[in-house]
């Protein structure tokens, strides 16, 4: 069943199915590991001067290492040096701030529950991240509480080495929203309040609709009024730094610091600099800006034009010691830089190039992080993404050895995708600059734990702990009965089936319905009928029928009788996780509460409505619909608990 990118107009009335699969199934397994640092035995200054303010970049020198495992010394806990808000005693550690709780969830249809968020950040801690901005908690009372939350466990839960997260919450530069990320993160062993206003001309003429000294003015008395809050770690970032006029950004900068600023972040809110520009930029900043010996310097790079990540390793170069990153590079428009791709950066040439910079990350996390973010967004990653996309390291799966033997290349490229796969045979380096083991990927096994339909509980207890989920009790249950369903109908369960049932079960939505029998009955003969039967959150049956344009249109006006919540469905889409016709169908969805859920928009200040997505699986492509639709709902009326002030009207029925 191969379905790639499988679209289904929102009507239902035909379905279009690709010949071939995007999404090639992951050929790694996640390997656990306890949380360790990389080092570096470079001592070197942190002044890096490719991006000096009076010269132009100077050639690299070569890189001995030809691999990045071989490039990183050995992994030491104790390497992450003292958490000083405005100062590194390291000066070749990078701090990473991540901000895919914040700006990564302005992604549209990326609206995640409080317990989506805590999940989530308590992953970002195995990570080792320093810096989690946990959201933007004058948005809304959901956003709130979800910040208020990961201050209270995760900003609190210090390990045996003495780390724990900065939990950080983002305002504008006024006192309601700064009170109001005060009053959420508070709770943390390390608070941090962001605070930002714009300092481009463009943004200050038609956006602010301020004078330069105003915006000097509020920037100045509100970094001063976060600290008088009892905030000792305060950011700040001049929006849309990078087309600022540059006497004005060193004033507003210099007189941040002396208001009381630990942190300023420049940003390149647009993304409009090109690598050199962004390094010359830090490099000013740091050359022209009185009292920058006080603070530390931050980049926080967008993708419009791709080149965050590349923008983001210039700022470091140049002096920046805290980057800005997301999971997976999610967030508006074309996203952010990626975690995952500047942390593997610095790993990988850090030592050799960039004067001996590394940063506090787990590496060994990041598949897992990366697999849950990608889940919870909703928003999948693409497969040639750098470091966690399917094909990252395709040269292992076998795919060349059976492209040549079905003949689907022309000569020249079976010669070329020969010499790759006889190379990597002969030695791993030949291709692959990075280990897989290094991002918690296990190379596939074929001697390992095969699973079918003899298998039992401790079997596929085992496979999951191979995969890296520890999971039990009723989680496990539900996905053995489910795996049974499934190896009766398939001779051999693969490893990436186990990962989508799992994601069905495990990387879903408070239960607020549930998804227990489903009949359809489509085809040319008639119209389509579908019955649903839901249980409740009380435990309760409920049972609806109804008619539609096709099998899922019926199935899912079934689930508005039930459910009686008003939804637009906007996005409908479907993947094989496997080749062959029995394989199992994952389905997301993306839908609209009619009753307006809102919050507001961090950078702009206008009012968002939000979307909600749903995943669902299942050797049924119809089952799997449902599955995904209800998971939505249940993603949206979560979000509508934790806010009492939006109360959904019922639905109409339609008649049956």
């Amino acid at each position: 069943m191969a379905m790639a990118s499988t679209f289904i107009n929102p009507n239902f009335s035909s379905i279009s199915i690709s010949s071939s699969s995007s999404f090639a199934p992951r050929l790694y397994s996640l390997f656990p590991s306890s949380r360790h640092t990389p080092t570096s035995s470079s001592s070197s200054s942190s002044t890096f001067p490719r991006f000096s303010s009076q010269s132009p970049p100077s050639p690299q020198p070569p890189c001995s290492a030809i691999r990045c495992s071989a490039a990183a010394p050995p992994p030491s806990p104790s390497r992450r040096p003292p958490y000083i808000p405005n100062r590194i005693p390291d000066p070749n550690y990078v701090r990473i701030f991540d901000t895919t709780l914040r700006d990564g969830e302005q992604s549209p249809g990326a609206t995640m529950t409080s317990k989506e968020k805590l999940d989530i950040a308590r992953q970002l801690a195995k990570l080792g991240v320093d810096v989690i901005e946990a959201g933007f908690p004058t948005s809304s009372k959901d956003d709130f509480e979800a910040v208020k939350a990961i201050a209270l466990e995760v900003g609190n839960a210090v390990d045996a080495h003495g780390y724990v997260p900065v939990v950080c919450g983002l305002s504008r530069c006024n006192e309601k929203d700064i009170r109001t990320a005060w009053e959420a993160v508070r709770y943390a062993k390390r608070p941090r309040i962001h605070t930002f206003i714009a300092t481009s001309g463009i943004h200050m003429e038609h956006k602010l609709k301020m004078s330069k000294e105003k915006v000097l003015d509020i920037a100045r008395r509100m970094v001063a009024f976060a600290r008088s809050l009892g905030c000792d770690d305060v950011e700040f970032s001049p929006e849309d730094a990078g087309r600022s006029e540059r006497e004005f950004l060193y004033e507003v900068l210099g007189e941040v610091i002396k208001a009381g600023a630990t942190t300023l972040n420049i940003p390149d809110t647009v993304g409009y600099t090109i690598p050199e520009e962004f390094g010359k930029l830090i490099a000013d900043i740091k050359a022209n800006t009185p009292g920058i010996e006080n603070v530390i310097i931050s980049t926080h790079c967008q993708n419009d034009l791709g080149l965050s990540t590349a923008n983001t390793i210039a700022g470091a170069c140049a002096g920046a010691r805290q980057v800005e990153v997301t999971i997976n590079g999610i967030g508006e428009r074309a996203g952010n830089a990626s975690l995952e791709e500047v942390v593997m950066a610095l790993k990988c040439r850090g030592q050799h190039v960039m004067g001996g910079l590394y940063t506090g990350i787990n590496t060994h996390h990041i598949v897992m992080t990366s697999i849950m973010v990608e889940e919870y967004s909703g928003l999948h990653v693409q497969p040639h993404k750098a470091i966690v996309g399917a094909n990252a390291f395709a040269h292992e799966s076998g795919i060349h050895q059976k492209t040549l033997q079905q003949g689907r290349l022309p000569n020249a490229s079976i010669l070329l995708v020969a010499a790759q796969n006889d190379g990597m045979l002969k030695h791993p380096s030949t291709y692959e600059i990075i280990s897989p083991e290094d991002i918690g990927l296990e190379r596939s096994n074929e001697a390992g734990i095969v699973l079918g339909k003899l298998s039992g509980r401790h079997a596929l207890k085992n496979k999951l702990h191979e995969l890296g989920y520890d999971i039990d009790g009723e989680q496990l249950d539900n996905i053995f009965w489910r795996f049974k369903a499934v190896a009766e109908q398939k001779k051999r369960v693969a490893d990436a089936d186990i990962r989508a049932l799992v994601s069905d079960e495990v990387f879903q939505p408070t239960v607020v319905w549930k998804l227990h029998d489903l009949q359809v009955t489509c085809g040319t003969l008639g119209l389509s009928t579908a019955t649903v039967k839901l249980i409740g959150a009380d435990g309760k049956e409920h049972i609806a029928c109804s008619v539609g344009t096709g099998p899922v249109d019926s199935a899912y006006k079934a689930v508005d009788l039930i459910v009686k919540v008003p939804a637009a469905l906007l996005e409908y889409s479907m993947n094989a996780v496997t080749e062959g016709i029995d394989a199992i169908a994952t389905t997301r969805v993306l839908i609209r509460g009619e009753n307006n859920h809102t919050s507001t928009h961090a950078l702009t200040g206008e009012t968002v409505h939000r979307t909600f997505s749903g995943t669902g699986a299942g050797m049924d492509i119809v089952v799997s619909s449902v599955r995904a639709y209800v998971g939505a709902l249940n993603k949206m009326l979560s979000f509508v608990e934790q806010t009492p002030s939006e109360v959904p009207a019922e639905r109409t029925p339609v008649s049956v």
